[in-house]
Formats: structure tokens, C-alpha cells, sequence
């Protein structure tokens, strides 16, 4: 039987682990916290995840094992750093499953990785899919983009089932800018609606989006072709319209006139996109990406919603 370690025990990272079970692998689940480790081990319920109840084979520990057939990594991307300087060398392949950019550094998760983990064969997990859904396995479809062929058909083979397919890709950036990217544009969308401008607005800012998402591929080296597919058009989808997409949530609440610092005091769980629009726009310095840019001026209070969106509104016209 393969085995499969799982670090991060919130909602996303519990829900891999399910899901690494349901398709018939060994599985630890790691939590830094010993006494929710305890308590989800004790439970079998992980509050971030309630109704859903964790097999009694997912072992839940607070050391990680020191081998496996791989290691997945469900931290938030600002956590993934202290959690690579704080690991034991495990001799297996690493996923990470995070979405976003690194702030300070404006590296993306594989980069990080490859730092502090040079030579180990590297992949990442990305796509439109909710934690609660994957847990309760509902249909879905995921991207495990990597180099090298022969690891997306290891991991692939080690976590899909036929309700939770695991499509290959070879665009690792591509995939990884997808994913950090439709956060932002899913912040915009939330304010959009909040903001009461309706569902033509959103559709148009969610296909403007897509755009803006394939000059940033093709600019950091990535495929803008990439972006047609389920880390970008379809993650996007999902987070600029699903009802529990924290960043869409968060979003609409500033779009219904909180400020961002209140809209994100009451928000529960780690709100990517409030970190990744200035890192892109950092990045991608002199790339054109007006709805990033806005949406992080918005964030650090230099504009208004209105001021933000009279400036989209105020772009010149051109062809599509």
C-alpha cells in the first residue's frame, strides 16, 4: 500500500488526506498543534470541515513519518517556508497545494520549495475545488502540473478515483500564477456584486480576468493556453461565483462598503488574494494587469471602490 503524508490539518489539507484514503493509500495527517491533533484524532472531525468524519485508518500525528510515497503540503503559502525549515528530510516527491505568492520574496510555492528543498522532485495541486466537496466526495477535477511526466502519473495514480480526477499538466508557473491570480480577480468579483453592479459586470470582469491571467502567464513563463483549462478558467470560475470562496466572500463584504480591514477581521480561514495582489503586481512590473492592480490599491486604501471602479471603466477602448 502506498503511504501519503498530509502536513496542514485545515480544511483543505483534511480533505486531501480523505481523499488520499478513498483512493487507497496509508495516510498521515499532520497537525503543529498537538492538542487539535488530539482532538481531530479523537473526534474524528476536524471543526474546520463539520459533518464530515475522517476514516479511522488517517492517522493524525504531530511528527511527521520520516518516509513516504509523497508528501503533500496543505499550508497557507505565507506557512510554507517555516514549515520547510522546520521538516525532517523526508525521501519522498512533495505537492504543494497552496495558492498564492510569497510576499517579500514574490516567489511562488515550487520556487520556495526548490530553495529549501534543492533536488527533490517537486509538483503542485491546483484547480476548482472546494475542501467541503472533495471531502465528501462529490465530483471533481483537479491539475497536478510538474516537469517531468513521469511524476504528475505517480501522483495522479496515488490520489485520483473516478469522482476526483487528476488531470497532468507540464506547466507548473502556469498552473501556479492560475491559481494565485483568480483569488484577486474573485476579491474584485465579490466587490462587484456587493457593490450592486450586477451579473453583466461580473460576467465582463470575470472574462476580462481570464485575459489579464494569460498576459501574466506568458509574461513570468508560463503558457497562456494554460489558462483555458482547470487552474485557470476553471478555478476562476468557481471562486468568482461559489458562495464559499473566502476571497469572494470577503469581496462582497467590501464591496457592500466595509473596509478591507474590517471586511478581513471577520473573515475565518486565510484570505490569499489580500496578499497575492500586490505580490503579482510586484512581479509583474510592467506587465499590463489593471484589474490586479486596482484590486490591490483597494486593499491598501490608496483608492475607493468607486475610484477603483471608475478607473476600469475609464480604460480606452480597444479590440478584444
Amino acid at each position: 500500500m502506498s503511504s501519503v503524508v498530509v502536513l496542514g490539518a485545515g480544511a483543505w489539507g483534511t480533505a486531501l488526506a480523505i481523499q488520499a484514503e478513498r483512493a487507497g493509500c496509508e495516510v498521515a495527517l499532520w497537525a503543529r498543534d498537538p492538542v487539535r491533533a488530539a482532538a481531530i484524532g479523537a473526534t474524528r472531525e476536524n471543526p474546520r470541515l463539520p459533518g464530515v468524519r475522517l476514516a479511522d485508518a488517517i492517522s493524525v500525528v504531530t511528527e511527521p513519518p520520516g518516509a513516504a510515497d509523497l508528501v503533500v503540503l496543505a499550508m497557507p503559502t505565507q506557512h510554507l517556508r517555516h514549515v520547510l525549515a522546520d521538516l525532517p528530510p523526508i525521501a519522498a516527491p512533495l505537492l504543494a497545494c497552496m495558492k498564492g505568492v510569497e510576499t517579500g520574496t514574490l516567489r511562488l510555492p515550487l520556487e520556495v520549495v526548490a530553495e529549501l528543498r534543492p533536488g527533490v522532485p517537486a509538483a503542485v495541486l491546483t484547480g476548482p475545488n472546494f475542501a467541503h466537496e472533495v471531502a465528501a466526495g462529490l465530483p471533481a477535477a483537479a491539475v497536478v502540473a510538474a516537469a517531468h511526466a513521469g511524476l504528475r502519473e505517480h501522483i495522479a495514480a496515488l490520489l485520483g478515483t473516478p469522482a476526483f480526477r487528476v488531470y497532468g499538466n507540464d506547466d507548473p508557473v502556469g498552473a501556479e500564477l492560475g491559481g494565485a491570480a483568480k483569488n484577486v480577480m474573485a476579491i474584485a468579483a465579490g466587490a462587484v456584486m456587493g457593490a450592486g453592479l450586477g451579473e453583466n459586470a461580473r460576467a465582463a470582469l470575470i472574462t476580462r480576468g481570464l485575459a489579464e491571467l494569460s498576459r501574466l502567464a506568458a509574461a513570468l513563463g508560463g503558457r497562456a493556453e494554460t489558462m483555458m483549462g482547470l487552474s485557470g478558467l476553471g478555478d476562476l470560475l468557481l471562486t468568482c461565483t461559489g458562495q464559499a470562496s473566502r476571497n469572494y466572500s470577503f469581496g462582497l463584504a467590501v464591496g457592500r462598503g466595509q473596509s478591507p480591514a474590517a471586511a478581513l477581521a471577520g473573515c475565518t480561514g486565510v484570505i490569499e488574494g489580500v496578499t497575492t495582489a500586490p505580490a503579482l503586481v510586484a512581479r509583474a512590473a510592467g506587465v499590463e494587469l489593471p484589474i490586479c492592480a486596482e484590486v490591490a490599491a483597494l486593499l491598501d486604501e490608496r483608492k475607493t471602490l468607486q475610484q477603483a471602479i471608475a478607473a476600469l471603466l475609464s480604460r480606452p477602448r480597444k479590440d478584444e
